[in-house]
């Protein structure tokens, strides 16, 4: 789960089921922890106000997942640093507002903003319990945000769709859940079918007192889409985006060695009923 930088040291690794707030305590652990290294390693890829949706670097600015979105109030669920939102700032878009559990990352959001003169608001929140009111935005987003990181798909989805207006347009990127069956691994190695699709415990990191300090969650294909409807949401798409030419880059287990024979990233597109 890891490349060569300064983040926490992986503790003694499970696979178990994991609450909710377990996973909340876990990921703003992590997170404060590891936001550093994070944005060193990965920043210059993101860029300071770039809307990048996957290591595949899949951009906003080329696919419009999103659509029109001038004159509309859109909602990025966890942020980071603040890197589409801001990019979207930086289109005209006056209305954006996000938020992220971990409040190392938020502060490196208003570094940015300060760097690049768009500012985001933003506020720490957990994706479980969002605290915005009923109908507030147009458009919600989430690139690689909380999604990953909560154990019910369907809570943080019926959230998403609470706070989305009729007519709104959600969309959200995630680990391609195949990837869960092959080891964290972006060489050749990496290829061979380790687990079950269907094992949806999570992935925990423990300390020595058995405290989880990094959780991460599996859900299938069905999971996600099941999820999207029991929000009330008409799913429309779903991208799997191929790995490109001339994207070398290697980000944990993405690489192109795999991506170009299995896909990383899921694309989630949706709408709410008029």
């Amino acid at each position: 789960m890891y490349d060569d930088m300064d983040y926490p040291e992986p503790g003694r690794v499970e696979r178990r089921a994991v609450g909710g707030g377990e996973s909340a305590r876990a990921g703003r652990l992590w997170w404060d922890g590891a936001a550093d290294a994070y944005q060193a390693e990965h920043g210059d890829f993101l860029r300071d106000a770039g809307f990048v949706w996957s290591p595949e670097g899949v951009d906003e600015a080329d696919v419009r997942l999103l659509g029109e979105v001038a004159g509309k109030r859109v909602l990025e669920i966890g942020c980071g640093a603040g890197q589409c939102g801001r990019w979207l700032r930086s289109q005209g878009v006056s209305e954006v507002v996000g938020f992220d559990l971990a409040r190392r990352q938020l502060q490196h959001s208003r570094r940015l903003d300060e760097q690049t003169g768009h500012r985001l608001p933003a506020v720490q929140a957990d994706a479980q319990r969002m605290p915005f009111a009923t109908g507030s935005f147009d458009v919600v987003f989430s690139s690689f945000g909380a999604f990953p990181f909560v154990p019910a798909a369907e809570t943080a989805l019926a959230e998403a769709g609470r706070v989305l207006r009729p007519g709104g347009r959600f969309v959200f990127s995630v680990t391609h859940p195949i990837r869960w069956c092959f080891p964290d691994d972006p060489t050749k190695n990496g290829l061979t079918v380790k687990e079950s699709y269907f094992d949806r415990r999570a992935y925990v990191e423990e300390d020595d007192a058995g405290r989880a300090v990094y959780v991460e969650h599996h859900h299938t294909v069905g999971d996600w889409l099941r999820g999207i409807v029991a929000a009330g949401l008409v799913f429309q798409d779903m991208v799997e985006p191929e790995w490109p030419e001339g994207n070398d880059q290697v980000w944990g287990g993405w690489g192109p060695v795999r991506g170009r024979m299995i896909p990383g990233t899921a694309i989630f597109s949706a709408v709410k009923p008029a």
